[in-house]
């Protein structure tokens, strides 16, 4: 295995660590005896040889003993080596040319890939398959002996996998015009119809998504649905566990969240992925798995159903329906991954209130939920519910609030609530006081306090608010002083109390917030136009605070004009956010629209990101905004979503920015700060 290996001189070789003298260590280790010696050597690989994806000359040299212990049968875990020399002959990475070399010398051990195909090992026989596409010459020769194992498996999981490399062959020959790439359609085709089993035919329709869409059965949905219930009695038949412990540790959390059915996943996602915008075709395949009696198939649904709500705008009542029926689910991981992704949709969430509001009342342990390190916050399911903004959440959090602990993430819940929750106020209230008396070690305590406060316009509170910064020894810490000052500035001109303390603060890191703040209290710009100017002008001053100040300076107005000549040389930044920041304020601060149009019509189209904030600004300038009225309407015809970030960032920066691209259009009045009420 390992002949010549001394022969190589390592030293003069890279990795992504630098030198690749510890490679001879590694290749040994992956024929150890020693499972732990074998998993360690197998992640130095990927992580220096091949990390994040990437090739080097250390890579390159690797190939020939990584090739030998792929085919010796006394080495354990081959699987891991094959599927490892698939991924280094896939990459591109920051040396094309190296990685063009690598791809040849697999080219040339083709024979080596042909004969582990029949290997005795499944896992092997499955790793290998993409091999057999991407380096066995002709093609026709690749077509044919994926046809032949076809014709022999026996293996359930290597026949999906042979049904993938089909459709790995007929999309990359298929993209280079290659008549040949018919042939594995055609083979597709047959392994989506009878006699084939429902894990293949599922897996040959999902390739059949992404590579010939005609070929789809006409009846796709009840077809699908019908091969998913046979794919699970079958695997039921074969007696698979799909429980999980009921012990209510992070690792079993964890392990909750992933699906149990790995196989069964990958095949859904596959065909969700190649139906694309067929979201009617995918809500109907959802509302199916969501029915199926298979809780693996459910939970498998539901995962997919926050891919599709990721993605694609839409309420999609049916699907969210069915998930709110899996919360209350004995089975623990469907029920920890239906309140995950019903947290995930907010306000999408709403048809599943019921179920949700039902589970919080019969269950209180679920209401709070410690951390790692003790830190308390709001239960998943509790979450959840305040998050659709309905009305029962408020009786629960009252009870939550009345409780010894209030959680850290109380305070982005109930904005969520609007006035729903003004009954909450004076518990809110008598907490503040409470965190006010316990002294200053506690009051990192008072930020999602003050949070829901703000978030409510509880005037009453101001006092509070003020001696939270007043009492503070020397400067409060940056993130209650910065909630303070948010509290202060939504209460505007009542919070004139606070006047001397936001002045203090002028000079710290809180400046732009606490100026911001002052001029919704005062109205007076000549109180926080140096402080504003002093922040932008400051090349040591980051990005973000450079953005902000230009943000606080467009709210001013014409009042702002000394700021003109920086904000204008801020148009030009290579940061998007910093760029659209300026242009807005200057189209705010001078009337100059045409002047810096070009420039947010650029990061709307470059920078998906920057557009809530030119929404935002265009509902600021009322009709003087009309000549970006296109993207706005634009925006809200687009069928996808501007931004996709999982954990529920993305629908809810989508929402958003669709409501206030709805209320610029409708002619929304802004208020002195430039905000859409």
């Amino acid at each position: 295995m390992f002949r010549g290996i001394d022969e190589v001189d390592w030293a003069s070789l890279r990795h992504a660590d630098g030198s690749a003298e510890d490679v001879p260590g590694l290749l040994r280790g992956l024929a150890s005896a020693d499972p732990a010696e074998r998993e360690t050597a197998l992640d130095g690989m990927y992580g220096a040889v091949h990390h994040r994806g990437d090739v080097y000359d250390a890579t390159l040299a690797c190939v020939p003993f990584l090739l030998a212990l792929a085919v010796r049968e006394e080495v354990r875990d081959r699987a891991g080596v094959v599927e490892l020399l698939v991924s280094i002959g896939g990459a591109d990475g920051a040396s094309p040319g190296l990685a063009a070399r690598v791809r040849a010398a697999l080219r040339a051990r083709a024979e080596v890939f042909v004969r582990l195909a029949g290997d005795a090992d499944a896992g092997v026989r499955r790793a290998v398959l993409p091999a057999l596409v991407r380096y066995v010459v002709p093609p026709t020769r690749a077509l044919a002996l994926l046809r032949e194992r076809i014709a022999v498996e026996r293996d359930d999981g290597v026949l999906v996998g042979l049904a993938e490399a089909l459709g790995l062959f007929a999309r990359w020959y298929g993209a280079a015009g290659d008549p040949r790439a018919a042939g594995a359609v055609r083979v597709l085709t047959e392994l989506s119809r009878p006699p084939y089993g429902p894990g293949l035919r599922l897996a040959a329709v999902g390739q059949l998504a992404a590579c010939a869409p005609r070929e789809l059965p006409e009846d796709l949905v009840p077809t699908v649905v019908r091969l998913l219930r046979d794919r699970s009695t079958q695997r039921t038949r074969a007696g698979r566990a799909h429980g999980c412990s009921g012990t209510d540790t992070l690792a079993v959390r964890l392990r909750r969240l992933r699906p149990s059915d790995e196989e069964g996943s990958r095949l859904l996602r596959t065909l969700h992925h190649g139906l694309g915008d067929r979201v009617a075709d995918r809500v109907g395949l959802l509302c199916g798995q969501l029915t199926s009696p298979d809780p693996l198939d459910r939970c498998n649904a539901v995962w997919m159903a926050a891919g599709l709500f990721r993605e694609w705008r839409g309420a999609h009542p049916e699907p969210v329906v069915l998930i709110g029926a899996q919360v209350g689910a004995e089975e623990g991981r469907l029920h920890d991954a239906a309140v995950a992704v019903l947290t995930e949709l907010t306000e999408l969430a709403a048809p599943a209130a019921g179920p949700l509001h039902a589970l919080v009342v019969q269950r209180p342990e679920l209401r709070v939920h410690y951390g790692r390190r003790g830190t308390p916050a709001l239960g998943g399911p509790l979450r959840a519910l305040a998050g659709t903004g309905d009305a029962r959440a408020v009786p629960v959090l009252a009870e939550v609030l009345a409780g010894p602990v209030v959680p850290d993430d109380l305070g982005l819940v109930i904005p969520r609530l609007g006035q729903a929750a003004a009954p909450l106020v004076p518990a809110l209230r008598r907490r503040l006081a409470r965190v006010l008396r316990d002294g200053p070690a506690d009051r990192v305590r008072a930020v999602p306090l003050l949070t829901a406060l703000s978030a409510l316009g509880d005037t009453a509170s101001v006092p509070s608010v003020v001696r939270l910064l007043r009492d503070a020894p020397g400067r409060p810490d940056r993130p209650v002083a910065e909630a303070a000052v948010r509290a202060l500035a939504a209460f505007g001109a009542a919070a004139r109390e606070a006047i001397p303390e936001l002045r203090g603060l002028l000079d710290t890191d809180c400046a732009v917030t606490a100026a911001q703040a002052l001029w919704s209290v005062t109205g007076e710009p000549d109180a926080v136009l140096p402080a504003l100017l002093r922040v932008l002008t400051d090349t040591g001053s980051g990005r973000h605070h450079r953005a902000a100040a230009a943000n606080a300076l467009a709210r001013l107005g014409p009042a702002a004009a000394p700021a003109l000549p920086e904000l204008l040389r801020l148009t030009g930044s290579a940061e998007p956010g910093e760029r659209v920041s300026a242009a807005c304020a200057v189209w705010r601060v001078a009337g100059d629209g045409e002047r810096v149009s070009p420039v947010l019509r650029s990061a709307w189209a470059e920078q998906p990101r920057t557009r809530a904030a030119i929404a935002g600004c265009v509902a600021a300038l009322g009709p003087a905004g009309t000549p970006l009225h296109d993207l706005l309407r634009t925006e809200l015809a687009a069928p996808r979503r501007h931004r996709t970030d999982a954990g529920g960032q993305g629908i809810q920066a989508d929402l958003a920015l669709l409501r206030v691209c709805r209320e610029a259009l409708a002619g929304a009045t802004p208020n002195r700060e430039g905000l859409v009420p």
